[in-house]
Formats: C-alpha cells, sequence, structure tokens
C-alpha cells in the first residue's frame, strides 16, 4: 500500500513533483529533547536491540518535524554484531571492538549469520514502527556499506583516517576480500528481510568511502555495493551514499541504484554532469549550516532546490544531522521545502 505522502517514492521513481521531498540522515536522534530523555535510560544498544524503543525513535521526527520519510532507528554495526563480532559503544569514545580482526583465526570466527534470528529485533523493530506510521509516510532501512563496516572491524573503533583498515587492506588483501564478502553476504540478506518486513526503500551508508583512492574504490568498496545494489534493485529502490565519493558518481549511476547521496563538498552543477544528469541525487546540506539564522536556512533551501533542480532530487543534508542543532532550525529546513515554489 502506498503512504498517504508518497512523495518520496515518486522522486525515487523518476517522476515530476510539485515540489521535492525532504528527510534528514540521522533525523531519529540526538538533536531531539526526547530523544535524550530516552538516552540518558537506556543504553545505545539497548535502544537500538529493542523494537518498541526504535519505533518510537524513529516516528518522533515525523510528528515533531514533518519530513516526508521516515528512517529506522538503528546502527550499521548491529550487522557486525551479527556477525559474531563484539561491538561496544563507550561513552566519550564512540564505537568500540575489543577484539578487532587482525588475522585468518580472526576471520574464522566470524559469521554468515541467519539474519532472521540475529537481527530479529530490527525486523520487529519495522513491524511495529510501520503500524505506528500508520500509513502517513514510507519508512528507509539501511545498512553500511561493507567497506565501512570493515574499517571498525579492523580499526576496532573511529578514526579519522582508519589506517589500520587500510593498512590490513594492502597488507593482507586475501583476507580483506574474504571479509568483505562475508559483510555483503549478510548485508544483502538483511535489507532482503527489511524489504520483506515493509521498508519502502533502503540506503547504503559507505560513510569512510571517501577515505580510499579511486582506484582502491574501485578493489575495495564498490564491486561490493555493487553487488548488494544488484541483488536487491528488483525488489526496493536502493540509494547509495558515498561521503567523499564525488569520483564515483559516474559509476554509481549506471549501476542500477535508484539514488545517489551527495555530500556537501560536491556542487549541484558537479554531482548532475558527473552522474549524467538522469538519476535522482539526494543531498547536500552542510549539516553545520542548520545552525545559520532561520531566514539564511530559507534562502539556503531554496537555492538548493533551484541548482538541483525540483524533479529528480531529494532534500537532504550532506551527512548526519548534529546533536546540537535546534529543533526549530530542523523544522526549518524542512518547512522551506514544504513551502517552496518555482
Amino acid at each position: 500500500m502506498q503512504p498517504k505522502n508518497n512523495l518520496f517514492l515518486q522522486a525515487l521513481a523518476g517522476q515530476s513533483v510539485n515540489r521535492p521531498p525532504v528527510w534528514m540522515m540521522r533525523q531519529a536522534g540526538r538533536y531531539l529533547p526526547d530523544f535524550m530523555k530516552l538516552k540518558a535510560k537506556y543504553d545505545f544498544f539497548t535502544r537500538c536491540q529493542t523494537p518498541e524503543l526504535a519505533a518510537e525513535i524513529t516516528v518522533m521526527p515525523i510528528d515533531q518535524i514533518g519530513p516526508d520519510a521516515a528512517i529506522l532507528f538503528s546502527d550499521i554495526l548491529v550487522v557486525l554484531q551479527a556477525m559474531n563480532i563484539q561491538v561496544e559503544m563507550k561513552d566519550g569514545i564512540g564505537p568500540w571492538l575489543p577484539k578487532p580482526i587482525q588475522s585468518q583465526a580472526d576471520l574464522q570466527q566470524v559469521i554468515v549469520p541467519e539474519v532472521e534470528e540475529a537481527l530479529d529485533y530490527v525486523f520487529g523493530g519495522i513491524d511495529i514502527t510501520l503500524e505506528k506510521l500508520e500509513n502517513r509516510v514510507p519508512l528507509i532501512g539501511f545498512a553500511g556499506s561493507p567497506w565501512t563496516l570493515l574499517c571498525y572491524a579492523v580499526q576496532g573503533q573511529g578514526s579519522k583516517t582508519f589506517d589500520k583498515a587500510k593498512a590490513f587492506c594492502f597488507e593482507q588483501p586475501t583476507l580483506a576480500h574474504e571479509l568483505l564478502q562475508k559483510i555483503t553476504d549478510t548485508t544483502i540478506a538483511y535489507l532482503k528481510k527489511k524489504a520483506k518486513h515493509g521498508v519502502h526503500a533502503v540506503q547504503i551508508f559507505d560513510s569512510w568511502g571517501g577515505l580510499l583512492s579511486p582506484d582502491d574504490y574501485q578493489n575495495f568498496s564498490w564491486p561490493y555495493i555493487q553487488q548488494i545494489v544488484n541483488a536487491l534493485k528488483e525488489q526496493i529502490s536502493v540509494i547509495v551514499f558515498g561521503k567523499g565519493c564525488w569520483f564515483a558518481l559516474r559509476e554509481m549511476s549506471q549501476s542500477g541504484a535508484a539514488a545517489l547521496g551527495i555530500d556537501w563538498t560536491c556542487s549541484a552543477e558537479n554531482a548532475r554532469y558527473l552522474s549524467g544528469g538522469n538519476i535522482t541525487l539526494q543531498g547536500n546540506y552542510d549539516p553545520s549550516r542548520l545552525l545559520a539564522p532561520i531566514p539564511t536556512i530559507t534562502q539556503d533551501v531554496h537555492k538548493m532546490i533551484r541548482a538541483f533542480g525540483k524533479d529528480r532530487y531529494i532534500v537532504n543534508l550532506g551527512h548526519g544531522i548534529l546533536p546540537n542543532i535546534p529543533v526549530s532550525h530542523a523544522k526549518a529546513f524542512v518547512e522551506a521545502v514544504k513551502n517552496y515554489k518555482e
């Protein structure tokens, strides 16, 4: 059944619209006061692994901010947990993996799980969220790209350079590709199951793709994303977001993906040119600019829509919303899109 507001799905399908749809990466989370209340009561993975909490958090921005799509509250690292890789969330540090993958022996402990069992809480969260949404807007599911998940699995924590992860790929490429394939196989099964449970689209986050050179991207990241797109594109619309991956936009545009996410370092003009001009693009407002005065945000958003064009375009940020953004400014971003007229 089509959601009552299906602007987002129309844009993904390349249909002409009166105005582009809008949602924000990480809109279900840390800038919302009601989310912070839940954060004070429940630790991070409890929030992810409790379907009722995940659903409550997912729907919060729909009720409070009014975007045209919801994105399921979860985390890319739940896939690694399901693969028998321990992941913790430490205050002041972020993701912490006590036993990073470094050798063949480590890799042998990594499994391709039965996702229905290992990640049942995610699918439960989807079911409850769809009930709460009452068909108002579409629901987006997501996963991290295999390369981005390898970064955490090998580095053992967040990093600006992921030097250990890159060294692992260059020193032990056979092991790297074996790990990437295991993550890919798990991710395909995971996203297929999300689609079966009723999400309307899925997004692949290649958050650390831009740390690779174009040649290394074609070796260690893109082929695995392409496998995922190939496996899902007949079943559901796939959005690919590679942060810093402007150099791969042409190839991405020929992949069968329904849309490509653009970060704020790539202009609308370059994004349209590099992607060939015939695919839906999503982005690319710098999240920090949401700290600007509200009239500036409104002007910026209208300028951005004019630059991309209202069709084949989904208004979004160039990365996740920051924790220090006032709710009124997030709402102004969404309202600016809803009030747009050519």
